[in-house]
């Protein structure tokens, strides 16, 4: 089978007659990098919270941090992209329900929240798992001290486990690029909506392409940052 490929429709104008089909995977990819960012910053920021919460002394701390992990870890991003999108707002009050409907930009609010909340559970696990491989002589040795726990954990637990967990948080950060992908689903116009809607090959092969090297960017960043 043969395709003739269309290069040429980058340059053509597009559906919006302001802008042509390379300008619009330019904006697209600009979408996607904002979305996948600021949903690694509230994935890192929940998930070393619910980490350190489970590996507290309170039995009901771990439960609740636990609870939270198998959650948001076990159920589809696309479910839970649509539990946010779709049934949030009618589950609140009407008032507050249409606020959210009319909010612009509100696909790429929703999300950011749940690509954030999925990401944080894997972030969490990572966590928990960096502080316990610590000696337990660290945590004994920072209350000896006279500091007090959350200090403990701030000043001497954390940074040492995020030196441990930095390859597998990299390649987390990766995912959160690649699932952004699925935002398209609830109207997010990313990189992968905006190539779906060219009637084209190219362009999605072009899509493809700068995923590959976003990715590989990242890739090399996080690299240079373990060394």
């Amino acid at each position: 089978m043969n395709y003739n490929w269309n290069w040429g429709i980058f340059f053509q104008t597009s559906p919006d007659g302001v802008h042509t089909y390379l300008e619009t995977l330019l904006m697209g990819t600009g979408w996607t990098l904002a979305t996948a960012l600021s949903a690694w910053c509230l994935a890192l920021a929940m998930g070393s919270l619910v980490g350190v919460i489970r590996t507290t002394p309170s039995p009901w701390l771990v439960r609740l941090g636990n609870a939270y992990v198998e959650v948001f870890r076990n159920i589809p991003l696309l479910v839970q992209m649509f539990l946010w999108y779709f049934v949030l707002p009618e589950l609140l009050p009407t008032a507050l329900g249409d606020w959210l409907k009319q909010l612009p930009d509100a696909s790429f609010y929703t999300a950011v929240v749940a690509l954030g909340f999925y990401t944080s559970a894997r972030v969490a696990e990572q966590v928990r798992a960096g502080i316990n491989s610590l000696a337990s002589g660290q945590r004994l040795a920072a209350l000896a001290l006279g500091l007090r726990l959350p200090q403990a954990y701030r000043y001497v637990l954390l940074p040492m486990a995020y030196r441990i967990i930095l390859p597998p948080l990299t390649s987390d950060f990766l995912n959160t690029i690649k699932n952004s992908a699925v935002a398209l689903t609830i109207g997010l116009m990313e990189l992968t909506a905006r190539a779906r809607a060219v009637s084209s090959i190219s362009p999605m092969v072009s899509a493809t392409a700068l995923f590959l090297m976003m990715l590989r960017n990242s890739e090399v960043s996080g690299g240079r940052m373990i060394r």
